[in-house]
């Protein structure tokens, strides 16, 4: 088997670990950047095997150059990408900001009890024949 068979070169910037939809960008991040052993990042994806995980780490080493290009173009494309999202935010994005401005950075706590108190009305009771008891 060659290395390359471990993979789907789907585009350019879009090679995938063969049988699943993991990116070698994740792996290889985890590996670089988190300094993950290969074991803990075959724990973290239950969907590629362990075998997957060092062949993606031994074709970077094979391929530094060209791997480390398409590293530092995911990275970038992230960081464009957040740019962008932080100047059209989604309307939940404001409205946790707006949260978290008014109560602090205590945001989930209050959700969570905000969340046990929607939930903590005793929910209607119905009869065999349909109708609800009063």
């Amino acid at each position: 088997m060659q290395l390359e068979d471990y993979f789907n070169f789907l585009a350019p910037n879009d090679i995938r670990i063969k049988g699943s939809r993991i990116g070698i960008e994740t792996v290889l991040y985890d590996y670089i950047h988190r300094g993950m052993t290969p074991e803990e990042i075959d724990a973290r994806y239950w969907s590629i095997t362990l075998e997957q995980v060092y062949a993606t780490i031994l074709y970077y080493l094979h391929n530094k150059e060209a791997v480390g290009q398409y590293l530092a173009d995911w990275i970038e494309f992230g960081r464009r990408m957040r740019e962008e999202q932080e100047k059209n935010p989604d309307p939940v994005i404001l409205r946790l900001r707006a949260l978290r401005e008014k109560y602090g950075k205590d945001t989930a706590r209050i959700l969570a009890q905000q969340r046990a108190a929607a939930f903590a009305e005793p929910s209607p009771k119905y009869r065999v024949d349909g109708e609800r008891d009063e």
